[in-house]
């Protein structure tokens, strides 16, 4: 295991801005693996995601001049007093028209002409829905309604015409229970700032009714919304929320008079708070594929306010975007919709495929991962996904969860071994009794010690003591009869400080990808092992549609996939059980990129291990 390495965050912007400039050295083509001499890259132990200091390299370019702008109006000078320092202020107005190449939900859009959010795939009706701010609905409800994500749906399925009779119903009792800014959970910050950016996008729609009255009051709405998010952003914690509150305050300042102050001052704040939330690789700390579709989404938003307002965006933001892209791509199975990591469902094909397309960037899935965490390994038809770092830090997480050294695993289209997934998700179809189980480590493809997760799962999707630092190495190495094969073996500290045992495991994928096997050991954390026995299981939730049948023996398992493949599971030797080691089937659930759990399987391998180590290994085989 290679040592633990620090460097400086202006090395690392550095080193971020030279592998841009150098794309390919970062994303290998669909096929092929990493180098014995690229591995070196990628062994340093992985620590919890650190910030990268963005504004190092990529800070806006600007003179004395613009420095001094920013400062009067982060002090509070008015930005029309800036602006035009001898005129009167001009009316609030949104001054172009954006055309973001960012495309609704047609489906949920449909829903709203016929009166009914439609959310994770529950309809609720416009009518008798609770804006008050004494009402508390899932995360994900007031996220679409609270954040006003629904415009892009409405502006997917209706011409504007059409939409703004729904537009001005519920701008219009939203506004209603909302007049005060601060209050309730519809202004925190990241929903603040996503309603904005939302409001001025689809300002056509909001503002194109025919009640003049209420157009009156979204104007003032909306300059309230940029005035508040002046204050608030900075002080918001670094993450996806601060991301989401400078870029409002940035389209406001492209899109309203008097605005050029506003936009500089946001520029600054935004350039360093996306350094603050992306990783080195770029991937977003909180390592939650959604989130990264999000950040990727916004950017293009963003973007085409400057477009629409004939202004360059800072360099940052596209080198940002190029960026957040390839590590994104990694977690796409043969399906083309995600894995189910950080307590997201299966994302849609459909839907990535869109954001991607809408940010114009073209480039392949990165293989290479440092502080993303999750290896990419693809042989044949077949591709693994491996979480190779330590959960997000709380500050980062949305809804963390403790899948370290957990697997994905699939077959062209169809999936072999998956993650529950889903937390996120709760309140929803998914029941929000069961959101936090989903998050533990026994939702996750991986071994689980005395039942216990590898990392405390606290509420609010925070999580708690456990994993500190994940050692991994990833070679090729040459197997005989196969192709040269990818190994890759990574431990982690999460049972150290409990258990006094370290969890290591070693996956190797066949270079035609017709095998994977697998060995999770159990290393005394100390100098000498305590004694005694501990209770450990080994999971593997089985992807949707396998059927599983149990040999004879109990020590193996045929996987027939939904398209007819079929898949061997054999257990191997085992070395430091104590007692008798069981293979089982048992319930599980798998919950898709629309929310919606279905009822799966999962297979199990229990028994007692030895408080001074054990050895178990294990293997999938395709055989037809």
């Amino acid at each position: 295991m290679a040592t633990l390495l620090r460097s400086p965050a202006a090395a690392r912007a550095e080193a971020l801005v030279e592998r841009v400039a150098d794309a390919p050295s970062l994303t290998l083509a669909e096929g092929q693996e990493p180098t014995a001499e690229a591995t070196a890259e990628i062994s340093p132990p992985q620590e919890p995601s650190r910030a990268l200091a963005l504004t190092d390299v990529i800070a806006p370019r600007s003179g004395p001049g613009e420095a001094l702008v920013r400062l009067a109006y982060r002090i509070g000078i008015p930005g029309h007093a800036i602006a035009a320092p001898f005129r009167r202020p001009q009316a609030v107005r949104v001054l172009a028209t954006v055309e973001s190449p960012n495309r609704g939900d047609r489906a949920a859009g449909t829903a709203l002409r016929a009166g009914h959010f439609l959310i994770h795939g529950v309809r609720l009706p416009i009518a008798s829905f609770d804006f008050s701010l004494s009402a508390h609905h899932a995360p994900g409800v007031e996220r679409v309604v609270h954040g006003f994500g629904w415009l892009a749906d409405l502006a997917a399925s209706a011409s504007r015409a059409d939409g703004a009779a729904v537009a001005e119903r519920i701008a219009g009792q939203w506004l209603h229970a909302h007049s005060q800014p601060g209050k309730g959970p519809a202004w925190e910050t990241e929903l603040a700032g996503l309603r904005l950016l939302a409001w001025l996008i689809h300002a056509p729609l909001m503002l194109g009714g025919n009640d003049k009255t209420l157009k009156s009051r979204l104007l003032a709405a909306i300059a309230q919304a940029a005035s508040w998010l002046d204050k608030r952003a900075p002080k918001e914690p670094a993450g996806f929320g601060q991301v989401a509150a400078f870029a409002g305050v940035v389209a406001a300042g492209l899109l309203l008079p008097h605005g050029k102050p506003r936009r500089l001052f946001g520029e600054a704040g935004l350039v360093k708070a996306l350094g603050d939330m992306v990783g080195e690789d770029g991937g977003v700390l909180s390592r939650c594929p959604a989130a990264q579709l999000d950040a990727i989404r916004l950017l293009t938003d963003l973007v085409a306010c400057y477009e629409a307002t004939d202004v360059t965006p800072p360099p940052a933001l596209g080198v940002m975007r190029e960026l957040l892209v390839p590590p994104l791509l990694a977690l796409r199975h043969g399906d083309g919709a995600l894995g189910n990591w950080q307590g997201q469902g299966a994302i849609g094909a459909d839907r990535v495929n869109a954001v991607i397309e809408a940010s114009g960037v073209r480039t392949r899935p990165l293989a290479l991962a440092r502080a993303w965490g999750y290896q990419r390994i693809k042989a044949g038809d077949t591709l693994l996904q491996f979480d190779t770092a330590p959960p997000p830090r709380a500050k980062h997480a949305r809804t963390g969860c403790a899948s370290t050294l957990a697997f994905e695993l699939s077959d062209g289209p169809q999936r072999i071994i998956v993650n529950c997934g889903g937390a996120a998700l709760a309140g929803g179809q998914v029941p929000a009794r069961i959101g936090q189980a989903l998050r533990a480590t026994a939702a996750f493809s991986t071994l689980v010690l005395d039942n216990a997760n590898s990392t405390a799962v606290q509420l609010h999707g925070q999580l708690g003591k456990g994993v500190e630092t994940v050692e991994f190495d990833r070679r090729q190495i040459a197997r005989p009869g196969f192709r040269e094969a990818t190994r890759i073996e990574a431990a982690h500290d999460g049972y150290a400080g409990r258990f006094g045992l370290t969890h290591q495991r070693i996956l190797t994928l066949s270079g035609d990808g017709t095998e994977l096997a697998g060995e999770d050991i159990l290393v005394p954390a100390g100098k000498s092992g305590k004694r005694g026995k501990i209770g450990f299981a080994l999971r593997f939730h089985l992807g949707r549609g396998v059927e599983v049948q149990l040999s004879p023996d109990k020590r193996g398992a045929s996987l027939l996939l939904p398209d007819g493949r079929l898949w061997q599971f054999r257990l191997g030797g085992d070395r430091g059980g104590a007692g008798e080691i069981t293979l089982s089937a048992e319930d599980s659930l798998w919950v898709d990129g629309d929310g919606r759990p279905h009822a799966t399987e999962q297979l199990v391998i229990e028994g007692l291990a030895l408080r001074s180590g054990g050895q178990f290994s294990w293997r999938f085989r395709k055989t037809g």
